[in-house]
């Protein structure tokens, strides 16, 4: 029954985090085309709310792990699905973001397409992410 409950959470959390982060995407998009453009403070600000994005799903994924009493590696294993999902959501966004920022330019970033090299680190970043998220939880419950 935990694997049916650990599937769910990362359905649940990873449809909701790709979600938010399309949107937050979409925000910036709407923000950096304005006749001012976005300042260097509203891009921190997005970075930062993405990154709590990116370490708060995960870690809410893994406390309902946890709290339903399955066991920490399962918890690590929901985590870490969850922010490869919305990693995921990044990854495929990520063509779309350049192709507006440089939509006057012929430049090389417009046809961006990340390499194997760049989704192995990903999947590196995603793994950190599930463990931070999993630690955070087993803290917390």
């Amino acid at each position: 029954m935990s694997g049916v409950n650990s599937l769910v959470n990362i359905a649940v959390f990873g449809i909701v985090g790709a979600i938010m982060m399309a949107a937050l995407v979409g925000l910036l998009l709407v923000v950096s085309g304005s006749a001012r453009g976005a300042t260097p403070v509203v891009r921190g600000a997005f970075g930062v709310v993405s990154v709590l994005l990116l370490v708060a799903l995960p870690t809410l994924a893994a406390v309902n792990s946890l709290s339903a009493g399955v066991g920490f590696w399962t918890a690590f294993a929901t985590a870490t699905c969850v922010a490869a999902v919305v990693y995921a959501v990044n990854v495929a966004l990520l063509p779309v973001v350049a192709r507006r920022r440089f939509a006057g330019q012929r430049s090389a970033l417009a046809s961006l397409r990340p390499s194997l090299p760049v989704l192995a680190v990903g999947l590196l970043v995603c793994v950190s992410l599930g463990l931070l998220g999993s630690g955070l939880a087993a803290l917390l419950v």
